[in-house]
């Protein structure tokens, strides 16, 4: 494994502090169905085609559940991307409580809860 897979894994392990049954339970809400971009536009309700973090989401359950000799290129390339999403969107956090966001529910589907501390 190479010093940057190393580096990879840690902050991705940092970026998603959803537990895997935490965000499936998540990922099966209305709220995660209702955020996020699908096919060039924004989401606006759950019927919608499965929105980039969404299905981002289903791919971290399975990652975190991933023993990490086990991890591919691939895996690791959506792990930097994970990464990245959570640290982009953490520096745009709305002022105010953030509890019922849009901002919050899209973190959430990237396997951030802002709410855990």
């Amino acid at each position: 494994m190479t010093k940057s897979h190393d580096d990879t894994y840690k902050a991705f392990r940092e970026a998603v502090n959803m537990t895997p049954a935490e965000l499936e339970r998540w990922l099966e809400t209305d709220h995660s169905r209702e955020v996020g971009w699908t096919d060039g536009h924004a989401k606006h309700s759950a019927s919608e085609a499965e929105s980039v973090g969404h299905r981002s989401g289903r791919r971290i359950v399975e990652l975190k559940r991933t023993a990490k000799a086990d991890l591919s290129d691939d895996d690791y390339a959506h792990t930097a991307k994970v990464v990245g999403y959570v640290h982009r969107h953490m520096a745009q956090r709305p002022a105010g409580d953030v509890t019922d966001t849009r901002w919050r529910y899209s973190l959430m589907n990237w396997g951030h809860d802002p709410k855990k501390g």
